[in-house]
């Protein structure tokens, strides 16, 4: 059976619609950077997301091809993952989203090294004629954060973070976001096939003690 990161690290990919805090360690992503609204038809962020799954889809499948990659094992690709912020902005403002800032991202198996990543990506450009040189191998280390499971449409994002701020004030701690440590969406759903009421987000905020 192939491994399932969601099943595999409930802690992070499968937290309970309250907030909670978590450690999160050190992981190994495909990232594309821009700018602009999500929803835009053919925009920025809809092409990243195609060039993201080529390179994701080709390590996955690199098992029937000459590429061998050290410690391989079959695995499910991970959810879409997202880093949002905007400038000159505290948090996210849903009313704006022209002036959106993101990294988009899938994680990928620790066996893959950046190595790996950099053939998975020539071998993506050839097959799908697809220009990525704007996919990159990044390594994230989030440490302390709040997170919690957000039910319902993105644009409703912003009662759960409410309920994570007063969470982390009554704990002793108060949000970290900065250019470093950013908000934070990984995606269990589908937006193109799941029903808005029915989509779920996983919020994740970098988080310190008051006293720091």
């Amino acid at each position: 059976m192939a491994f399932d990161f969601k099943k595999e690290y409930k802690e992070f990919y499968l937290p309970e619609n309250k907030p909670a805090i978590v450690m999160v360690p050190k992981m190994n992503y495909i990232a594309i950077e821009g700018k602009g609204d999500p929803n835009e038809e053919d925009g920025e962020y809809k092409q990243a997301i195609g060039k993201l799954y080529a390179i994701a889809y080709t390590i996955k499948m690199s098992k029937k091809s000459d590429h061998r990659i050290k410690g391989y094992f079959d695995y499910v690709v991970p959810p879409l993952e997202g880093l949002w912020w905007q400038d000159g902005v505290k948090g996210v403002d849903y009313s704006h989203k022209e002036k959106f800032s993101w990294i988009s991202l899938i994680r990928l198996p620790d066996f893959v090294s950046e190595e790996d990543f950099r053939w998975a990506a020539s071998e993506a450009e050839k097959k799908k004629k697809l220009d990525l040189s704007s996919a990159k191998f990044l390594s994230l280390e989030e440490g302390l954060c709040v997170q919690c499971m957000h039910l319902g449409p993105y644009d409703d994002e912003p009662a759960t973070v409410g309920l994570m701020d007063s969470y982390i004030a009554a704990n002793g701690y108060e949000n970290d976001l900065s250019d470093e440590r950013r908000h934070h969406e990984i995606y269990l759903s589908d937006a193109r096939k799941t029903d808005k009421e029915k989509l779920k987000t996983v919020i994740r905020h970098p988080i310190k003690r008051k006293s720091d």
